[in-house]
C-alpha cells in the first residue's frame, strides 16, 4: 500500500524527471519529440504549493512535499 508521504514524493520525483528530459544539457540524446511531450504535460503540472495543499485537505491520501524538493 502507498503511504501519503511516499505518494507526494513519487509525483515530485516525476517532475525532476519530467525536467531533465526537456533540458537537452541534462540529457543529451533525448529525441526532440520527447522533451516537447515533457515539456507539455510540466504545463499543467501540479506545483509544490497543489501539494501541500492536498496534503492539508487529504492528508489520509497526501503527504507534504519532501524537503528540499519544494523549488521544483
Amino acid at each position: 500500500m502507498t503511504m501519503p508521504d511516499e505518494r507526494s514524493r513519487a509525483v515530485m520525483q516525476t517532475k525532476a524527471f519530467l525536467l531533465e528530459l526537456q533540458d537537452s544539457t541534462k540529457s543529451p540524446g533525448v529525441p526532440e519529440d520527447v522533451r516537447k511531450e515533457a515539456h507539455r504535460l510540466l504545463r499543467h503540472y501540479p506545483s509544490p504549493w497543489h501539494l501541500d495543499s492536498a496534503h492539508r485537505g487529504a492528508p489520509d491520501l497526501w503527504g507534504p512535499v519532501p524537503a528540499g524538493m519544494n523549488t521544483l
